[in-house]
Protein backbone atom coordinates (compact mmCIF):
# COMPACT_ATOMS: atom_id res chain seq x y z
CA UNK A 1 0.00 0.00 0.00
CA UNK A 2 0.78 3.87 -0.19
CA UNK A 3 3.24 4.66 2.51
CA UNK A 4 4.19 1.59 3.83
CA UNK A 5 7.07 0.28 1.44
CA UNK A 6 9.88 0.98 -0.94
CA UNK A 7 8.76 4.10 -3.63
CA UNK A 8 9.73 4.97 -7.42
CA UNK A 9 10.47 8.46 -8.79
CA UNK A 10 10.13 9.46 -12.39
CA UNK A 11 12.63 12.54 -12.78
CA UNK A 12 12.15 15.23 -15.82
CA UNK A 13 15.41 16.95 -16.34
CA UNK A 14 14.09 19.39 -18.69
CA UNK A 15 10.31 19.19 -18.21
CA UNK A 16 7.95 18.69 -20.45
CA UNK A 17 10.19 19.56 -23.31
CA UNK A 18 11.03 17.38 -26.27
CA UNK A 19 12.21 18.15 -29.99
CA UNK A 20 9.77 15.68 -31.19
CA UNK A 21 6.28 16.35 -31.67
CA UNK A 22 4.41 12.88 -31.34
CA UNK A 23 0.26 13.69 -31.46
CA UNK A 24 -0.73 11.59 -29.36
CA UNK A 25 2.05 12.51 -26.05
CA UNK A 26 0.71 13.62 -23.01
CA UNK A 27 3.04 15.26 -21.37
CA UNK A 28 4.20 18.64 -24.04
CA UNK A 29 1.03 19.87 -22.82
CA UNK A 30 2.22 20.77 -19.19
CA UNK A 31 4.03 23.69 -20.04
CA UNK A 32 0.84 25.35 -19.09
CA UNK A 33 2.08 25.02 -15.45
CA UNK A 34 4.84 26.93 -16.01
CA UNK A 35 5.77 30.66 -16.72
CA UNK A 36 6.38 31.60 -21.01
CA UNK A 37 9.94 32.44 -19.43
CA UNK A 38 10.66 29.05 -17.65
CA UNK A 39 13.92 27.84 -19.21
CA UNK A 40 13.09 23.89 -18.50
CA UNK A 41 16.20 22.84 -17.17
CA UNK A 42 17.01 21.36 -14.14
CA UNK A 43 19.34 23.29 -11.72
CA UNK A 44 22.34 21.99 -10.05
CA UNK A 45 20.80 23.40 -6.76
CA UNK A 46 17.61 21.13 -7.44
CA UNK A 47 19.31 18.07 -9.33
CA UNK A 48 21.81 18.23 -5.95
CA UNK A 49 18.59 18.13 -3.48
CA UNK A 50 16.59 15.48 -5.75
CA UNK A 51 19.89 13.35 -5.24
CA UNK A 52 20.18 13.77 -1.80
CA UNK A 53 16.81 13.55 -0.48
CA UNK A 54 15.76 10.24 -2.53
CA UNK A 55 18.78 8.82 -1.24
CA UNK A 56 17.93 9.80 2.23
CA UNK A 57 14.39 8.27 1.46
CA UNK A 58 15.45 5.07 -0.42
CA UNK A 59 15.67 1.95 2.14
CA UNK A 60 18.58 0.25 -0.25
CA UNK A 61 20.91 -0.87 -0.91
CA UNK A 62 19.82 -0.27 -4.20
CA UNK A 63 19.07 3.09 -5.10
CA UNK A 64 17.07 3.55 -8.83
CA UNK A 65 16.60 6.71 -10.53
CA UNK A 66 14.74 6.98 -13.53
CA UNK A 67 15.33 9.52 -16.04
CA UNK A 68 12.09 10.90 -18.28
CA UNK A 69 10.66 13.49 -20.38
CA UNK A 70 10.20 15.37 -22.35
CA UNK A 71 12.96 14.37 -24.08
CA UNK A 72 15.81 13.86 -21.27
CA UNK A 73 18.32 13.50 -23.51
CA UNK A 74 18.08 17.54 -24.28
CA UNK A 75 19.83 17.65 -20.85
CA UNK A 76 23.11 16.95 -21.84
CA UNK A 77 25.64 14.18 -20.69
CA UNK A 78 27.54 16.73 -18.27
CA UNK A 79 24.24 16.82 -16.67
CA UNK A 80 24.37 12.91 -16.16
CA UNK A 81 27.79 12.91 -15.20
CA UNK A 82 27.10 15.38 -12.72
CA UNK A 83 24.43 13.41 -11.31
CA UNK A 84 26.55 10.15 -11.41
CA UNK A 85 29.03 12.50 -8.90
CA UNK A 86 25.94 13.64 -6.91
CA UNK A 87 24.89 9.69 -6.46
CA UNK A 88 28.57 8.79 -5.64
CA UNK A 89 29.00 11.64 -2.86
CA UNK A 90 25.55 11.02 -1.18
CA UNK A 91 25.67 7.13 -1.44
CA UNK A 92 26.17 5.24 1.83
CA UNK A 93 28.92 2.56 1.91
CA UNK A 94 28.31 -0.19 0.31
CA UNK A 95 25.25 1.03 -1.63
CA UNK A 96 24.88 1.24 -5.47
CA UNK A 97 22.82 3.06 -7.94
CA UNK A 98 20.98 2.64 -11.24
CA UNK A 99 20.17 4.61 -13.67
CA UNK A 100 17.23 4.36 -16.54
CA UNK A 101 17.24 6.16 -18.86
CA UNK A 102 13.75 6.60 -21.36
CA UNK A 103 14.73 8.13 -24.98
CA UNK A 104 13.36 8.69 -28.14
CA UNK A 105 16.66 7.92 -29.47
CA UNK A 106 16.70 10.44 -32.10
CA UNK A 107 19.77 12.69 -30.22
CA UNK A 108 21.61 9.49 -29.37
CA UNK A 109 25.39 9.61 -30.86
CA UNK A 110 28.30 7.83 -30.60
CA UNK A 111 29.36 10.31 -27.82
CA UNK A 112 25.69 9.47 -25.94
CA UNK A 113 26.10 5.45 -26.29
CA UNK A 114 29.90 5.39 -25.01
CA UNK A 115 28.36 7.14 -22.15
CA UNK A 116 25.60 5.52 -21.23
CA UNK A 117 27.33 1.90 -21.76
CA UNK A 118 30.53 3.69 -19.15
CA UNK A 119 27.89 4.28 -16.76
CA UNK A 120 25.84 1.34 -17.08
CA UNK A 121 22.45 2.90 -18.01
CA UNK A 122 19.23 0.96 -18.58
CA UNK A 123 17.63 2.34 -21.34
CA UNK A 124 14.48 2.33 -22.80
CA UNK A 125 14.27 3.30 -26.12
CA UNK A 126 10.32 4.47 -27.90
CA UNK A 127 9.79 2.63 -31.20
CA UNK A 128 6.37 2.56 -32.77
CA UNK A 129 6.76 -0.29 -34.81
CA UNK A 130 8.78 0.22 -38.77
CA UNK A 131 8.65 3.43 -40.29
CA UNK A 132 5.31 3.61 -42.24
CA UNK A 133 3.61 3.24 -38.89
CA UNK A 134 6.34 5.11 -36.46
CA UNK A 135 6.81 8.00 -38.82
CA UNK A 136 2.94 9.04 -38.60
CA UNK A 137 2.92 9.93 -35.19
CA UNK A 138 6.31 10.56 -34.29
CA UNK A 139 7.56 13.28 -36.28
CA UNK A 140 10.13 15.93 -34.87
CA UNK A 141 9.08 19.57 -34.63
CA UNK A 142 9.83 20.28 -38.39
CA UNK A 143 7.21 17.80 -39.62
CA UNK A 144 10.08 15.03 -40.30
CA UNK A 145 10.12 11.73 -39.83
CA UNK A 146 11.97 10.53 -37.26
CA UNK A 147 12.17 6.51 -37.76
CA UNK A 148 15.78 6.79 -39.40
CA UNK A 149 17.19 8.57 -36.07
CA UNK A 150 15.50 6.57 -33.47
CA UNK A 151 17.06 3.23 -35.00
CA UNK A 152 20.51 4.70 -35.46
CA UNK A 153 20.50 5.70 -31.90
CA UNK A 154 19.51 2.00 -31.26
CA UNK A 155 22.08 0.25 -33.28
CA UNK A 156 24.97 3.02 -31.45
CA UNK A 157 23.44 1.28 -27.87
CA UNK A 158 23.49 -2.13 -29.65
CA UNK A 159 27.35 -1.70 -30.56
CA UNK A 160 27.87 -0.30 -27.34
CA UNK A 161 27.05 -3.42 -25.81
CA UNK A 162 23.23 -1.20 -24.53
CA UNK A 163 20.92 -3.71 -24.79
CA UNK A 164 17.72 -0.74 -24.96
CA UNK A 165 14.00 -1.97 -24.14
CA UNK A 166 11.60 -0.84 -26.19
CA UNK A 167 8.59 0.96 -25.39
CA UNK A 168 5.85 0.72 -28.26
CA UNK A 169 2.53 2.48 -28.50
CA UNK A 170 -1.00 0.72 -29.31
CA UNK A 171 -2.51 3.34 -31.06
CA UNK A 172 -5.32 3.62 -33.99
CA UNK A 173 -2.78 2.72 -36.56
CA UNK A 174 -0.39 0.16 -34.79
CA UNK A 175 -3.55 -1.93 -33.27
CA UNK A 176 -4.16 -2.38 -37.28
CA UNK A 177 -1.43 -4.59 -37.61
CA UNK A 178 0.21 -6.08 -34.41
CA UNK A 179 1.61 -8.99 -36.26
CA UNK A 180 3.74 -6.67 -38.72
CA UNK A 181 4.97 -4.31 -35.75
CA UNK A 182 5.74 -7.58 -33.48
CA UNK A 183 7.50 -9.07 -36.14
CA UNK A 184 9.43 -6.25 -37.11
CA UNK A 185 11.07 -5.85 -33.04
CA UNK A 186 11.71 -9.58 -33.26
CA UNK A 187 13.69 -9.05 -37.21
CA UNK A 188 15.15 -6.26 -34.80
CA UNK A 189 16.82 -8.56 -32.41
CA UNK A 190 14.86 -6.83 -29.71
CA UNK A 191 14.51 -8.64 -26.06
CA UNK A 192 12.51 -7.04 -24.21
CA UNK A 193 9.53 -5.27 -25.47
CA UNK A 194 6.66 -3.09 -23.64
CA UNK A 195 2.92 -2.28 -25.26
CA UNK A 196 1.70 1.40 -24.37
CA UNK A 197 -2.32 2.14 -24.96
CA UNK A 198 -2.47 5.56 -26.42
CA UNK A 199 -5.38 6.70 -24.48
CA UNK A 200 -5.60 11.16 -25.39
CA UNK A 201 -8.43 12.76 -24.11
CA UNK A 202 -10.34 15.46 -25.46
CA UNK A 203 -12.01 18.43 -24.29
CA UNK A 204 -15.34 16.98 -25.09
CA UNK A 205 -14.78 14.32 -22.54
CA UNK A 206 -14.21 11.82 -25.67
CA UNK A 207 -11.12 10.27 -27.11
CA UNK A 208 -9.00 11.27 -29.95
CA UNK A 209 -8.70 9.56 -33.40
CA UNK A 210 -5.40 8.82 -32.06
CA UNK A 211 -6.55 6.51 -29.70
CA UNK A 212 -6.77 2.93 -29.23
CA UNK A 213 -10.17 1.82 -28.95
CA UNK A 214 -10.98 -1.09 -26.76
CA UNK A 215 -12.28 -3.53 -29.51
CA UNK A 216 -8.96 -2.64 -31.43
CA UNK A 217 -6.77 -3.29 -27.96
CA UNK A 218 -7.87 -6.57 -27.30
CA UNK A 219 -7.43 -8.24 -30.58
CA UNK A 220 -3.74 -6.43 -30.69
CA UNK A 221 -2.87 -8.18 -27.56
CA UNK A 222 -5.08 -11.22 -28.33
CA UNK A 223 -2.93 -11.82 -31.97
CA UNK A 224 0.40 -10.91 -30.70
CA UNK A 225 0.37 -13.05 -27.74
CA UNK A 226 -1.18 -16.20 -30.09
CA UNK A 227 2.60 -15.76 -31.60
CA UNK A 228 4.23 -15.41 -28.85
CA UNK A 229 3.38 -18.32 -26.96
CA UNK A 230 3.53 -20.56 -30.52
CA UNK A 231 6.99 -19.40 -31.43
CA UNK A 232 8.48 -17.03 -29.45
CA UNK A 233 8.60 -17.59 -25.52
CA UNK A 234 12.78 -17.80 -25.63
CA UNK A 235 12.71 -15.07 -27.98
CA UNK A 236 11.40 -12.59 -26.99
CA UNK A 237 10.67 -10.72 -23.31
CA UNK A 238 6.82 -8.93 -23.67
CA UNK A 239 6.30 -7.32 -20.23
CA UNK A 240 2.63 -7.25 -20.28
CA UNK A 241 2.71 -11.17 -20.56
CA UNK A 242 5.14 -11.94 -18.22
CA UNK A 243 3.62 -9.61 -15.72
CA UNK A 244 0.22 -11.54 -15.97
CA UNK A 245 2.84 -14.66 -15.17
CA UNK A 246 3.64 -13.41 -12.54
CA UNK A 247 0.19 -12.30 -11.25
CA UNK A 248 -0.94 -16.34 -12.15
CA UNK A 249 1.80 -17.59 -9.77
CA UNK A 250 0.50 -15.38 -6.88
CA UNK A 251 3.13 -12.90 -6.87
CA UNK A 252 1.86 -9.32 -6.46
CA UNK A 253 2.01 -7.47 -9.97
CA UNK A 254 4.93 -4.95 -10.17
CA UNK A 255 3.48 -2.90 -13.28
CA UNK A 256 1.05 -0.23 -11.48
CA UNK A 257 -2.02 -0.26 -13.83
CA UNK A 258 -2.02 -4.09 -12.71
CA UNK A 259 -1.45 -3.16 -8.67
CA UNK A 260 -4.46 -2.97 -6.43
CA UNK A 261 -3.37 0.22 -5.36
CA UNK A 262 -1.27 3.02 -7.00
CA UNK A 263 0.64 6.00 -5.91
CA UNK A 264 4.36 4.31 -5.64
CA UNK A 265 5.83 6.04 -8.36
CA UNK A 266 6.22 10.16 -7.92
CA UNK A 267 7.14 12.10 -10.30
CA UNK A 268 9.96 14.93 -10.34
CA UNK A 269 9.67 18.17 -12.63
CA UNK A 270 12.50 19.98 -13.33
CA UNK A 271 11.70 22.57 -11.34
CA UNK A 272 11.97 20.35 -8.25
CA UNK A 273 8.10 20.39 -7.70
CA UNK A 274 6.69 16.67 -6.45
CA UNK A 275 3.96 15.08 -7.99
CA UNK A 276 1.35 11.85 -7.59
CA UNK A 277 2.14 10.45 -10.37
CA UNK A 278 3.80 10.98 -13.78
CA UNK A 279 0.13 10.78 -15.21
CA UNK A 280 -0.92 13.41 -12.87
CA UNK A 281 1.51 16.20 -12.89
CA UNK A 282 -1.55 19.07 -12.48
CA UNK A 283 -1.98 21.58 -9.64
CA UNK A 284 -4.29 18.94 -7.63
CA UNK A 285 -1.75 16.26 -7.77
CA UNK A 286 1.05 18.35 -6.62
CA UNK A 287 2.95 17.30 -3.03
CA UNK A 288 5.57 19.74 -2.67
CA UNK A 289 9.10 20.00 -3.53
CA UNK A 290 12.54 18.44 -3.16
CA UNK A 291 14.06 21.54 -2.47
CA UNK A 292 12.22 22.26 0.87
CA UNK A 293 10.36 18.97 1.75
CA UNK A 294 11.26 15.62 2.73
CA UNK A 295 10.50 12.58 0.14
CA UNK A 296 9.28 10.19 2.57
CA UNK A 297 6.75 12.76 4.00
CA UNK A 298 5.87 13.45 0.77
CA UNK A 299 4.97 9.35 -0.19
CA UNK A 300 3.94 9.16 3.33
CA UNK A 301 1.32 12.08 3.40
CA UNK A 302 -2.57 12.01 3.53
CA UNK A 303 -3.22 13.60 -0.14
CA UNK A 304 -0.74 10.39 -1.87
CA UNK A 305 -1.93 7.88 0.39
CA UNK A 306 -5.63 8.21 -0.72
CA UNK A 307 -4.60 9.05 -4.25
CA UNK A 308 -2.89 5.41 -4.04
CA UNK A 309 -5.92 3.47 -2.50
CA UNK A 310 -8.59 5.42 -4.02
CA UNK A 311 -7.73 3.39 -7.04
CA UNK A 312 -9.17 -0.21 -5.67
CA UNK A 313 -12.08 1.96 -3.60
CA UNK A 314 -13.39 3.62 -6.18
CA UNK A 315 -13.74 0.25 -8.34
CA UNK A 316 -17.36 -0.14 -10.06
CA UNK A 317 -19.31 -3.49 -8.41
CA UNK A 318 -18.43 -5.26 -11.79
CA UNK A 319 -14.76 -4.93 -11.79
CA UNK A 320 -14.99 -6.13 -8.25
CA UNK A 321 -16.50 -9.56 -9.32
CA UNK A 322 -14.57 -9.51 -12.43
CA UNK A 323 -13.51 -13.36 -13.32
CA UNK A 324 -10.07 -11.60 -14.59
CA UNK A 325 -10.31 -8.56 -11.77
CA UNK A 326 -6.71 -10.20 -10.35
CA UNK A 327 -5.14 -9.34 -13.41
CA UNK A 328 -6.58 -5.87 -14.13
CA UNK A 329 -7.33 -3.95 -11.10
CA UNK A 330 -9.40 -1.60 -12.84
CA UNK A 331 -6.48 -0.61 -14.77
CA UNK A 332 -4.42 2.77 -14.85
CA UNK A 333 -6.51 5.82 -12.60
CA UNK A 334 -6.01 7.79 -16.04
CA UNK A 335 -8.35 5.55 -18.30
CA UNK A 336 -11.11 5.34 -15.30
CA UNK A 337 -13.36 7.54 -17.32
CA UNK A 338 -16.13 5.24 -18.48
CA UNK A 339 -19.70 4.65 -16.93
CA UNK A 340 -20.29 0.67 -15.92
CA UNK A 341 -23.36 -1.22 -17.67
CA UNK A 342 -25.31 -0.37 -14.44
CA UNK A 343 -24.75 3.09 -14.63
CA UNK A 344 -21.53 3.52 -12.38
CA UNK A 345 -19.18 5.90 -12.86
CA UNK A 346 -14.96 4.79 -13.14
CA UNK A 347 -14.59 2.05 -15.51
CA UNK A 348 -11.71 1.87 -17.54
CA UNK A 349 -12.46 2.96 -21.32
CA UNK A 350 -10.33 -0.22 -21.85
CA UNK A 351 -12.32 -2.47 -19.89
CA UNK A 352 -13.71 -4.02 -23.50
CA UNK A 353 -10.18 -4.93 -24.41
CA UNK A 354 -8.62 -6.16 -21.47
CA UNK A 355 -11.27 -8.40 -20.36
CA UNK A 356 -10.86 -9.84 -24.00
CA UNK A 357 -7.67 -10.41 -23.69
CA UNK A 358 -7.22 -11.79 -19.89
CA UNK A 359 -9.83 -14.46 -20.92
CA UNK A 360 -8.07 -15.49 -23.69
CA UNK A 361 -4.82 -15.60 -22.34
CA UNK A 362 -5.52 -16.46 -18.26
CA UNK A 363 -5.76 -20.73 -19.05
CA UNK A 364 -2.17 -20.26 -21.02
CA UNK A 365 -0.69 -17.89 -17.96
CA UNK A 366 -2.09 -20.64 -15.42
CA UNK A 367 -0.21 -23.91 -17.59
CA UNK A 368 2.84 -21.68 -17.68
CA UNK A 369 2.47 -21.34 -13.76
CA UNK A 370 2.32 -24.86 -13.32
CA UNK A 371 5.71 -25.00 -15.42
CA UNK A 372 7.43 -23.06 -13.29
CA UNK A 373 6.12 -24.58 -10.20
CA UNK A 374 7.62 -28.20 -11.39
CA UNK A 375 10.73 -26.41 -12.64
CA UNK A 376 9.90 -26.76 -16.23
CA UNK A 377 11.02 -24.03 -18.71
CA UNK A 378 8.26 -21.77 -19.82
CA UNK A 379 9.51 -22.64 -23.47
CA UNK A 380 7.69 -25.95 -23.23
CA UNK A 381 4.62 -24.64 -23.27
CA UNK A 382 5.32 -23.94 -27.23
CA UNK A 383 5.51 -27.85 -27.42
Amino acid sequence: MTGTGPFTVIAKPVGPVCNLACQYCYYLGKTELFPSTERYRMRPEVLEAYIARFIEASPGPTVSFVWHGGEPTLAGTDFFRRAIELQRQYLPKGWTCLNNLQTNGTLLDEKWAAFLAEHNFAVGISIDGPAVLHDIHRRDRRDRDSHARVLRGFHLLRAQGVDPDVLCTVNANTAARPLDVYRYFLDEGVQWLQFLPVVQRTPDGGVSEHSVTPEALGSFLCTVFDEWIRYDVKRIMVQSFLECLGVASGKPANLCVMSESCGQILAVEHDGGVYSCDHFVDTTHYLGNVVTHDFGRLFESTEQVAFGTAKHDLLPTCCTTCSVASFCQGGCPKDRFAVSGTGEPGLNYLCNGYQTFYEHAAPYFQRMATLTMTDRPLSSIME
